[in-house]
């Protein structure tokens, strides 16, 4: 929320070796349940769960219903519908990008000494290299700059999308593997007595649903096949987190290294929002949000409350809990402050430092979460209340309460009309507040390139029989 002062904690100025690492690991639309320590039972996540045992899991962790939005809060402690990125995600066609005027997290954290790097997946602009993560505050860059691409041959549509600072890479390989390897060697070579900040970004276990058959015969018990696949896809990832783990522990920082997983969005449940990459017309898809209600691509619980841990010995009790609301936005300013980096140069944040919650098991400062503001639809939690809010006609009001109906199943919008309108009204001052989203922008025009126009290149409307409308998928839904 801008202007919300955020909760202030004492960090010691530390240098050298006693100043925190930062591991920040984000998979890419493993569902809530896919995942040892919130139940799953089919597919094992031992080294997950090893740190969640060790450290504390989130029950209450928020995020954009879509890859890039989550990424663009992530690297900007600001909602993105603040700068244009809250409607789907960027299609590989469009040339448009994270506002170069966002000061962003490996700026704000190379400013306070930090080397910075980013292995894997980042979709916060790819056209045009003022958008590309070298040029974005990272010393090191591996990975793919969109995402969605063949496991084994780094391409998307038979374009190489692989790179290690900003240049070209063909090589063999599987992303997840080369992904954890890379990390491993960029943890070995790091010097102690400097801080270094990793953002590990797996594509894993987004489409195509591809893993090397090894893993795929590890869950031979699993009858359907592109669950089967899946969960290899998610073990594989397992191993690679594992194997970084590992690489702390040797190298001796595992005391002084603070490690965030999380899935950039709820699990995918609606073909619509797997992608382009291969034909799922005919497959199951295999993510399971367990009771949460519905996925990836929409403001319900199930694709906006996600999986995830955090993990620091000797500063995050083993074993506990955090219940309080948390969101993506507030992981900047938490990280700011504890490696003692100043956040002058950002924005306003919406985020807000929420180390207390995590650590010290205090109530979260956030008493409300902004699911996303877009001109067909909005969504906001307010302490226990929710509010979904489909805006085109046939519009539509839902209205939850969470700490009793946390699944999303009693709409008591007609009970509670003054708490829908008051709701409702925040919502309209958040538009007001709202950049135009530069998804819309981009599909209008080129619409209007190919026919003839018959809209304002700034405006586009939707039409959907669902409850919860969204966008014509364009380009690729990461």
């Amino acid at each position: 929320m801008a202007g919300m002062l955020a909760l202030v904690i004492v960090v010691s100025p530390v240098r050298g070796a006693d100043k925190l690492n930062i591991v920040h690991i984000v998979a890419d639309d493993l569902g809530w349940k896919d995942v040892g320590f919130n139940g799953a039972t089919d597919i094992n996540t031992p080294n997950l769960d090893k740190l969640a045992a060790d450290g504390a899991k989130f029950t209450q962790f928020y995020v954009q219903p879509m890859c890039t939005p989550t990424r663009a809060a992530l690297m900007t402690g600001r909602y993105p519908f603040r700068y244009g990125l809250q409607t789907i995600v960027i299609p590989t066609a469009a040339s448009y990008g994270l506002d170069t005027t966002e000061w962003l997290m490996p700026q704000c954290l190379k400013e306070a000494g930090y080397k910075t790097a980013i292995i894997g997946k980042w979709h916060l602009g790819h056209a045009d290299k003022k958008y590309w993560p070298k040029q974005r505050g990272f010393d090191y860059q591996y990975g793919a700059m969109i995402g969605e691409l063949d496991y084994f041959t780094h391409e998307e549509h038979g374009v190489l999308d692989w790179f290690r600072d900003n240049k070209p890479v063909r090589e063999k390989g599987y992303t997840t593997q080369l992904i954890g390897e890379d990390a491993v060697k960029y943890i070995n070579a790091q010097d102690r007595n400097k801080p270094f900040y990793l953002y590990l970004t797996f594509n894993a276990p987004h489409t195509p649903y591809q893993t090397p058959q090894e893993y795929i015969d590890r869950y031979k018990n699993i009858e359907e096949p592109t669950r089967r696949t899946y969960a290899g896809m998610v073990a594989c990832m397992d191993d690679e987190i594992g194997h970084v783990v590992a690489a702390i522990d040797k190298k001796g920082l595992r005391d002084n290294t603070l490690i965030i997983f999380q899935s950039d969005n709820g699990g995918t449940k609606s073909k619509m929002f797997t992608g382009q990459m291969a034909d799922v017309s005919k497959i199951q898809i295999p993510c399971d949000n367990g009771p949460y209600r519905d996925g990836k691509g929409m403001l319900y619980e199930g694709g906006t409350r996600v999986c995830a841990l955090a993990n620091w010995p000797g500063h995050i009790k083993a074993g506990s809990t955090v219940d309080g609301m948390v969101h993506a936005v507030d992981i900047y300013p938490t990280l700011a402050a504890l490696a003692g980096a100043s956040t002058a140069k950002c924005k306003p944040l919406d985020g807000v430092n929420v180390w207390d919650t995590i650590a010290g098991g205090k109530p979260s400062p956030r008493t409300e979460i902004v699911y996303n503001i877009e001109p067909f639809r909005a969504a906001l939690r307010q302490g226990d209340w929710k509010l979904v809010w489909r805006t085109i006609l046939p519009s539509n009001v839902e209205l939850y309460n969470l700490a009793e109906d946390p699944y999303e199943k009693n709409n008591l919008a007609g009970d509670h009309p003054d708490k829908v309108t008051a709701m409702q009204q925040r919502l309209e001052v958040l538009a007001k507040e709202a950049a135009k989203p530069l998804a819309l922008i981009y599909m209008a025009q080129t619409v209007m390139k190919a026919t003839v126009p018959l809209l304002p290149t700034d405006e586009v409307f939707y039409t959907d029989d669902d409850a919860d409308p969204t966008p014509p998928k364009i380009g690729n839904a990461h």
